[in-house]
Parts: structure tokens; sequence; C-alpha cells
């Protein structure tokens, strides 16, 4: 089995292709949502990727095929005065599952993040993924709190 882990170039065509795919294929995943990207979102993704400062994604691709994705944007900690990379989205399609590529895929976040000088990697994760938040504490990852008595961060939405 060849992996291969790359930093996604927005104005390669086959990353273009692959990027939209593979959040589409997450998308419909139970963890995803259930449901499909609208077609507008997938024709658009990757051009509108391309127009946000500080976005990257990282693809892995095992024998050629793509098999991962990982969607970052670049934000800034006010409390430690630099910035931060927030994982947004991190995809393994299911027959690559429980290979390593999550591991990997976040080994070049990292690295990524400690090339812009970034003083954290934050994501989200779903209570009831399981795997997933297993993976990300192998990784290093935990909940997020300023004081244990005040309790942990939760990350709440509303929408527009």
């Amino acid at each position: 089995m060849n992996i291969e882990i790359v930093r996604a170039d927005y104005a390669n065509l086959r990353h273009a292709d692959d990027i939209p795919m593979l959040l589409n294929e997450y998308a419909q995943d139970p963890m995803g949502g259930g449901k499909g990207l609208d077609p507008r979102v997938q024709t658009g993704l990757v051009d509108a990727l391309a127009r946000v400062p500080n976005a990257f994604s990282v693809l892995a691709y095992v024998d050629e095929q793509p098999a991962g994705l990982v969607n970052c944007f670049q934000a800034f900690s006010t409390f430690a005065c630099k910035p931060i990379i927030n994982i947004h989205d991190v995809v393994v399609l299911k027959p690559y599952r429980g290979v390593g590529l999550s591991h990997r895929m976040l080994e070049r976040v990292e690295t990524i993040a400690r090339e812009r000088g970034c003083c954290k990697v934050t994501l989200e994760v779903l209570s009831g993924n399981e795997a997933a938040k297993a993976s990300y504490q192998r990784f290093g990852f935990a909940g997020y709190e300023l004081d244990p008595e005040t309790g942990v961060a939760l990350f709440w939405e509303k929408k527009l």
C-alpha cells in the first residue's frame, strides 16, 4: 500500500476534483450529517477555498486513489497573541479507515501550523463519534478548558 500525503493545490485539477468528492462522501456519512452536499457547493467549493486567506487542505492518496482530506483555516488566539489552525473537516473514506491516514494528515497539519508560528491546533468532534475521538486523543487532542471549575468549552452555532 503506497500512501501519499500532500498539501492541496487549489489550482491543481486533480486536487480540485478530489476535494469536493471527498467532502461529499463525508457529508453523506452519518457523522457528516447523512446528506450529500448541495451541487452548488460541490462545484464552487475549491474556488471559494482558494479565495479564503489562510485556508489550506491536506489530501491523502492510497495507491494513487483519493482517500482522505483535512480542511483547515488559520485564525488567531487573543490569549496567546499568536495564530492558530482550526481543522474544520477530517475525512477518511470507509475503505481506508484504520490504516493511520488521519494521523498522517494531522502530522502534516501540525507541521504547517509550526511553520506558521501557531500556538495550537483546534478541531471539533461530535460527542458520539467514538472512533474519531479516540484517534484525536491518540494524536494529543483533549477537551479545552481554562479552569476545571468552569468546565470544558462547548462548540455552539447559530445558523444564518
